[in-house]
């Protein structure tokens, strides 16, 4: 199926390298052999295959290829300074220059936006995600609340969605998460810790929507906090979770507040239908901010608003440090929710939403929009 960043990639690829990133098994093996055939002759070398591996080692890849995709050479030792090294012997957009370079990968790819300066300047990021509802309805022409439907069910991974029934959708995910957390995590931790790190996501998965004490699991797993910090952000660099911190001008005040974690394959939450689709609004806003920051470069964010009184809403989108948008989650209520209602009155040039999964009849409600799930998630930008 096409995705909602194969454009982009393919007009990025005109002017730098494009270092693709996101989950394992998410699609972008997939999205880049697509691109391949749109830019043929083309050429895809996967550091994890040995004769590919030694065809990198030797920079002896195809003259002629109009589009060089590396895959997973993130494991190839100093890789960020032979890619430097690559690009720069003939940089893509260069006058002359035929070939395209995509790199893909994730997890300790992801790194290269935060650690060292190697190929500053050389290329151009973009993040892929899960399968949104916007998508679902593009790629199979079904209405957007049907399409809401088959994600809470399946998870909006391509292979569990795109599965010909439920038990092998759930086959693979019982699979995915045993080898993320058996292979991945040895990247980034030890051997030992693997037990420890599986009841942590185990934990996580019971925790979803609520504000998350580290301190409080830890006491339950028997470790220090600050071993439980350290696996959260390896956990995130994984992308299997992502936080949402809460919303406040005083960005250090707002990093002392507890965050809340959410799933980037929906299919892992274990909860009620409203937590499940509560994972399902924040993994299609998480995206969206994502997209709106790599295609666009604008700050955008996810958070959440809560007051010292207990008044929360479950979502608020900011761009360039102002609020955009108020967003509840409702599984069948149609009265605005009376924290939505207040902080719509406090920030009135903020659009308040509360998104109900299953719903009558839409209403406004003064500057509170009641309106159903399912079209209003298709309506999103990613």
């Amino acid at each position: 199926m096409q995705r909602y960043l194969d454009d982009r990639v393919l007009a990025d690829l005109r002017h730098k390298m494009v270092v693709l990133t996101g989950p394992r098994q998410v699609g972008k093996t997939t999205l880049a052999k697509q691109l391949m055939a749109q830019l043929a002759p083309a050429q895809y070398l996967n550091w994890d295959v040995a004769a590919d591996r030694a065809v990198l080692t030797r920079q002896s890849w195809s003259p002629g290829s109009h589009l060089l995709v590396m895959d997973e050479i993130h494991k190839m030792a100093g890789w960020k300074n032979w890619l430097k090294g690559v690009v720069d012997a003939d940089p893509p957009g260069a006058p002359g220059a035929q070939r395209a370079l995509l790199i893909t990968g994730s997890a300790r790819m992801e790194t290269f936006r935060q650690s060292g300066a190697s190929l500053a300047g050389r290329y151009l990021a973009l993040r892929l995600h899960p399968i949104s509802v916007r998508e679902w309805c593009q790629s199979t022409g079904c209405s957007a609340e049907s399409a809401l439907s088959h994600l809470l069910l399946r998870g909006g991974f391509p292979e569990p969605c795109l599965a010909a029934d439920a038990s092998w959708a759930e086959r693979w995910r019982a699979q995915y998460i045993t080898d993320l957390v058996r292979e991945d995590v040895l990247e980034f931790s030890r051997v030992q810790e693997i037990g420890s790190m599986r009841l942590f996501v185990e934990l996580l998965r019971e925790r979803v929507g609520s504000p998350l004490s580290l301190a409080s699991i830890a006491r339950d797993l028997a470790v220090a906090p600050g071993t439980l910090r350290r696996y959260l952000d390896i956990l995130q660099a994984l992308f299997i979770v992502f936080t949402v911190q809460p919303w406040h001008h005083n960005i250090a005040r707002a990093t002392l507040q507890s965050p809340k974690v959410y799933f980037y394959d929906n299919g892992l939450v274990r909860g009620n239908d409203g937590v499940r689709f509560e994972n399902a609004v924040a993994a299609s806003l998480h995206k969206v901010a994502d997209f709106a920051l790599d295609t666009r470069g604008q700050a955008a964010g996810l958070h959440y608003v809560r007051t010292k009184d207990g008044a929360e809403v479950d979502f608020a989108l900011s761009l360039d440090g102002q609020l955009t948008h108020l967003i509840e989650c409702k599984l069948s209520e149609d009265k605005p929710h009376r924290a939505l209602t207040g902080f719509a009155e406090r920030f009135p040039h903020v659009s308040a939403v509360q998104l109900v999964r299953h719903l009558r009849q839409e209403q406004q409600f003064n500057r509170v929009q009641v309106t159903a799930a399912g079209p209003w998630l298709a309506s999103l930008a990613a």
